[in-house]
């Protein structure tokens, strides 16, 4: 075979098979085609899109690249939940303690960021001492211990996905539904779970702009998991304004605590990680929606939750004690008095981006204390000389057009 020709067949919307598929992704991944030609590829991909069969090839190559983990003799339903990503989505941090205090077990390998929507990998380290590297055993162990562990992938799980991700993080191809679905599913796959559910963020903070696409993927990843003999159930999210008060992985961090505390009841996140930890309880019970709901209730609000997000910083290795932000603060003013009609969740996740917040290139330092703390919230009345938000800043001074991220009316 050879790599144009592949290349070339894509560009012209044809449908590429198994053998193919597998010849240059396995090609790249062993170091036998160039990051130039695997980045063409990806964009082919993305412009002309996949078919069925060439999405259930890619996700089998994607498997069958390392490990597929065996968590049977962990008594109880394993559900893993995945977020597409979105600004200031933090819920894996609140939902996996919910869901493990009430006795489920969850074994939780999550990624890094792509573009300006944040990973949860990258929010945990900002957690001085937090591991994120745990080994099969390790894994194992922490879950038979005390029944929730959130890791990035191990090193041989999907290592696949991992090139990938790296590469169309840089390469303006994460918004293909075909390469989002093979990733997310593969992982899930080879990660154990025996149930999975799936928050699909739609907006133009997100991956996916329309409901039309989130409804295409949420279909193809229903697809894959019938392939599999796996139970899949999707949320569709709104994500054209933040996720809570908080984006930056410090911050992010912080603001989940506050959650599991039950100090921040009301707004979005809050009400968003209630559904999901429902979701979640409901598949792995049994139960209906509704008794799950007060089952979410009672486990933060006794306090069970957050001793279970302790218990699992500090199994670890982290200190929340230890968690830093920048030191310099930067506040943006309102300039006149009427009602934030708009925060855009992609105007403020490109900000923090610029801040530090994420990566550029792949070689870029993540600056885990800076970030943006949401004052105000949209729909909300304000005042002239009110502080809408406050920038945590250190090297990179912020520079920001006031009207596409605020608009007062």
């Amino acid at each position: 075979m050879n790599v144009l020709d592949i290349i070339d067949k894509k560009r012209l919307g044809k449908e590429l098979s198994y053998k193919e598929l597998d010849y240059v992704f396995n090609g790249y991944l062993n170091g036998e085609v160039a990051d130039y030609q695997m980045s063409s590829l990806l964009m082919a991909i993305c412009i002309n899109g996949m078919t069925d069969e060439e999405t259930f090839a890619l996700t089998k190559i994607f498997v069958d690249s390392g490990d597929v983990l065996d968590f049977s003799d962990i008594p109880g339903i394993k559900v893993d939940k995945h977020s597409t990503g979105g600004i200031g989505d933090k819920t894996t941090l609140v939902i996996v303690p919910i869901v493990a205090s009430l006795g489920i077990p969850v074994i939780k390998m999550s990624g890094r960021g792509l573009g300006y929507t944040g990973g949860t990998i990258d929010k945990l380290e900002s957690i001085p001492g937090y591991r994120i590297d745990l080994t099969d055993d390790e894994i194992k162990s922490q879950v038979h211990k005390i029944g929730a562990v959130v890791t990035g992938q191990t090193a041989d799980l999907v290592p696949m996905d991992k090139v990938i991700y790296a590469l169309r993080d840089v390469t303006s191809t994460v918004s293909s539904i075909p390469l989002i679905a093979s990733s997310i599913m593969s992982k899930k796959i080879a990660s154990g779970a025996d149930k999975i559910l799936i928050d699909i963020k739609v907006g133009n903070g997100a991956l996916l702009p329309t409901k039309e696409m989130a409804k295409e993927l949420s279909d193809i990843m229903k697809r894959i998991g019938k392939v599999y003999d796996r139970e899949v159930r999707t949320i569709i999210s709104d994500m054209n304004t933040p996720l809570g008060t908080s984006v930056g992985n410090a911050l992010e961090v912080l603001e989940a605590i506050d959650v599991l505390k039950n100090k921040e009841t009301d707004n979005s996140f809050v009400d968003l990680c209630y559904e999901l930890a429902s979701d979640m309880i409901s598949m792995a019970l049994g139960v209906t929606k509704i008794d799950a709901f007060n089952m979410v209730f009672e486990a933060i609000n006794s306090g069970k939750a957050y001793d279970k997000f302790l218990e699992m910083v500090r199994n670890q290795g982290g200190d929340v004690r230890r968690i830093s932000l920048a030191k310099k603060k930067v506040e943006i003013i309102a300039p006149e008095t009427g009602v934030l009609a708009k925060v855009s969740a992609i105007g403020v996740g490109e900000l923090a981006l610029r801040l530090g917040a994420g990566k550029v290139n792949i070689k870029d330092k993540i600056d885990y204390g800076v970030g943006v703390k949401l004052n105000k919230l949209q729909g909300e009345h304000v005042r002239k000389g009110d502080v809408l938000a406050t920038l945590y800043v250190n090297d990179k001074e912020p520079v920001y057009e006031f009207d596409e991220i605020f608009k007062i009316k």
